[in-house]
């Protein structure tokens, strides 16, 4: 496509935030050009130590930056690599900016946020007949830069357009052929047609289907390529609630799945069935891993909080023994299985750790369970899935509508990620758990609250 006009091409101006969530945005704007403030590069400076995701996204921007400029002035706009694509500078900061505004005499302070306000709006002024837009995932900066009436936009590449058209994991069929689920439980399979019409099966789809008389349970199975019936069973002594918890715990314990998303709401039941049937197939694995990232709360880094490091983890971790003692506790402390679990703990057959320790792992014959998997990027999904490696199953839990880090949201988030781009393959089931199970009072919250 031949390059448009430079009246025509935007400026994109990038926030620290959008290159900690992916190093290669700069090269995401397709024929605009893109400014880094240069305090962008100060703060990059700052996470460049590190083995967390966003250490490896600062380290690898700044080499990529370091071999787009080569022998070129960073102050000089430089070409970013194909025909396509615009050209890249940095960008110092003004005392003032367009109109003679300064964001930090406006807002009353001097930070980082308002150097690079300050840094789109110099841009600005020099390119009067070009838009200048900023991008960040902070809203709170967006805000300040719109009141400032410099335009700002979140950095949409890789977001789910519409997340209420995710894909649930499971349909509901009425006014099915009673002759088809009489058959279904008499043979426990039956061909795709005779449920769906014409309508295409997607692998490991659940389905509820109905008829006057009766119901059934099953999904499609894209192995055999029948509709198979799936069964209620329990799993180390938790038995699924209702339709959505039984299709959980099938998908769970389905060795022809390796990977499986649980999304739902609080109190659905989403860890401890996960808990449970990696529980009841323990013998199939060497390990069990039960892993959360670590959101710290109040901006508080967990390396401020007083203790050891068992004692510094043990506030985030202690959902995951709450489910744990919540399994344990349906048998009695003479039971083998309750004694199992406590083996199982102390020979770290069971481990329940944060997720930062998990990175640069190979994962082979191991059950993982990520909790809270709203709270990472699409990049950390991906790097924890090619973590696995032979006979290795992953499960990630999550609510999407539930973010507690500050630059992702329901349509940016791994989770959403995850669901969107993997639906259609059979080594992948997915399930959204709705109806909530933990209490009364709990669905009262939920509903009303």
């Amino acid at each position: 496509m031949p390059r448009a006009k430079t009246s025509d091409r935007k400026i994109f101006v990038l926030d620290t935030s959008v290159i900690l969530y992916e190093h290669i945005a700069l090269m995401n704007f397709e024929e605009h050009d893109v400014g880094i403030p240069i305090t962008v590069l100060e703060e990059l400076d700052q996470f460049k130590k590190g083995n967390d995701t966003k250490n490896f996204e600062a380290r690898e921007f700044t080499r990529m930056l370091d071999k787009l400029a080569k022998d070129k002035s960073l102050q000089d706009w430089i070409p970013l690599n194909g025909k396509t694509r615009g050209s890249f500078k940095v960008v110092l900061e003004a005392g003032s900016g367009a109109e003679g505004y300064d964001a930090n005499q406006i807002f009353g302070e001097r930070k980082n946020d308002h150097r690079i306000l300050n840094a789109a709006l110099r841009l600005k002024e020099e390119n009067p007949k070009r838009k200048v837009i900023l991008v960040s995932k902070d809203i709170n900066l967006r805000m300040k830069a719109k009141s400032l009436g410099l335009p700002a936009e979140d950095y949409e590449t890789g977001k789910i357009k519409n997340v209420d058209s995710l894909r649930k994991g499971k349909i509901e069929i009425e006014k099915v052929d009673s002759e088809v689920i009489n058959q279904l439980y008499e043979n426990g399979s039956i061909a795709p047609k005779e449920v769906l019409k014409r309508k295409k099966a997607q692998p490991n789809q659940y389905l509820i289907l109905k008829s006057d008389k009766n119901s059934v349970l099953a999904y499609y199975n894209a192995a055999t390529q029948l509709i198979e019936k799936v069964d209620k069973r329990p799993a180390s002594g938790v038995k699924p609630k209702n339709a959505e918890q039984t299709f959980a715990i099938h998908a769970i314990m389905n060795p022809e799945v390796r990977l499986v998303s649980i999304q739902g709401v609080a109190g659905t039941g989403k860890t401890l069935l996960t808990l449970a049937g990696a529980l009841e197939q323990r013998r199939e694995y060497k390990q069990i891993y039960l892993a959360r990232p670590i959101v710290p709360l109040s901006n508080k880094d967990i390396g401020y909080l007083p203790g050891d490091i068992k004692s510094k983890l043990n506030p985030y971790m202690e959902p995951l023994w709450d489910n744990l003692k919540f399994i344990q506790n349906q048998y009695n402390e003479t039971d083998k299985e309750f004694k199992t679990i406590t083996d199982m703990v102390n020979k770290e057959k069971l481990l329940i750790t944060p997720l930062a320790y998990i990175r640069g792992r190979s994962l082979s014959n191991i059950f993982f369970i990520v909790d809270e998997a709203q709270n990472l990027t699409p990049h950390e999904i991906k790097t924890i899935i090619t973590r696995a490696g032979e006979n290795t199953k992953i499960v990630f839990t999550g609510d999407i509508h539930q973010i507690d880090t500050p630059y992702l949201d329901s349509q940016s988030n791994g989770l959403s990620y995850l669901i969107d781009r993997v639906k259609d393959h059979p080594l992948y089931a997915h399930i959204t758990l709705e109806k909530g199970e933990r209490s009364e009072l709990a669905n009262l919250a939920n509903e009303l609250l």
